[in-house]
């Protein structure tokens, strides 16, 4: 790749299109040139770049003549119909759908966790999913210094992983609860206000686990290089706009205590101990929205384990940054180091 690429942003409207935007702008990515490529509704719209106006373009197979470097952040339908498109013409590929994480030939990477993992790329390197990524980023510090076995997790994730229009929905049905009005949701399946609810990915009728959770599983093996690793979760939907959360519970081989957990985290590369017992302050969404590092904190003996050998924690990281936008760029800078 260039040492300047021509860099385009596929679904450069949508709400991770709009962190990808402001992610090479603010980490000054040394790139030469941005396409912003959209469906043909949005051709000719602009957004703001460095002070400048880009015109949107609509998104077609001939869209990658001249680019380097192609960020993918519209859907696993896109990225299947134009990822190919875009390596034939030269580009590589980072793509934040679905499409091809669990794809043998294609790393999936958060460059803190596993980066040498896109050393092999054939032209496509998948973003994980975002509490996936997040959840790595607090795993792998404890897995490099304690054998991990086992580990449960419950998530509370926040509105943004449904995409701009479900914040949105999440923004008027809180003020319309408020009102008093009543509010009838188009977006997700059940009332968002003052509520939460089951995350909404489709439900697999013979395990009990739906999408998503079953999902968070399969990436979190592939990133951790853990296939066998056992995994409990549950994903839930909370009225939070765009910082998801977790409790998580790691077993390891051997008896861990507390102090030696959040040792673990001191120098972790993109990590934060949040962790003050005294004034009972721990990660919050509210902290981590906006913010690059994953808060990791409240970490504890798990009282239910007499062994010594779980930890409690809590997790928090911005969905549209770590768990989407932040870590798409993250790769970017990687790959141009190669």
């Amino acid at each position: 790749m260039a040492s300047h690429p021509v860099v385009a942003i596929v679904g450069a409207t949508g709400a991770v299109g709009v962190e990808l935007l402001h992610c090479l702008e603010r980490r000054n990515f040394p790139l030469s040139r941005l396409k912003l490529l959209a469906s043909a509704r949005s051709a000719g719209k602009t957004m703001r770049f460095k002070g400048q106006d880009l015109t949107i373009e609509a998104l077609e197979e001939a869209s990658f003549e001249g680019v380097d470097l192609a960020l993918f952040s519209a859907g696993s339908g896109i990225s299947k119909r134009f990822a190919a498109a875009a390596v034939k013409a030269g580009a590589v590929v980072v793509d934040n759908s679905s499409a091809f994480r669990m794809d043998a030939e294609v790393p999936l990477v958060v460059p803190e966790v596993n980066g040498a993992a896109m050393a092999g790329h054939r032209g496509i390197v998948a973003n994980p999913n975002c509490v996936a990524a997040i959840a790595t980023m607090a795993l792998a510090p404890l897995q490099a210094r304690h054998a991990i076995r086992r580990l449960h997790a419950a998530t509370y994730q926040a509105a943004s992983g449904a995409g701009a229009a479900a914040m949105e929905e999440l923004r008027q049905s809180t003020a319309a609860a408020l009102r008093g009005e009543a509010f009838e949701p188009k977006v997700l399946p059940h009332p968002y206000a003052f509520n939460l609810f089951s995350h909404n990915a489709e439900m697999d009728p013979v395990t009990g686990y739906n999408g998503e959770e079953l999902k968070v599983v399969a990436e979190t093996r592939r990133i951790m290089g853990m296939p066998e690793l056992p995994i409990g979760i549950t994903c839930i939907r909370v009225p939070v706009l765009r910082a998801h959360a977790m409790a998580l519970t790691v077993e390891f081989e051997e008896p861990v205590t507390p102090e030696q957990a959040r040792a673990a985290f001191e120098n972790a590369p993109g990590v934060k101990l949040v962790d003050d017992r005294e004034r009972n302050y721990f990660p919050m969404p509210s902290d981590a929205s906006g913010q690059d590092d994953v808060l990791v904190g409240r970490i504890r003996a798990d009282l239910g384990d007499p062994s010594g050998r779980s930890v409690a924690l809590f997790v928090v990281g911005d969905q549209l940054l770590k768990g989407a936008a932040l870590n798409a760029v993250q790769i970017a800078e990687a790959l141009l180091r190669r």
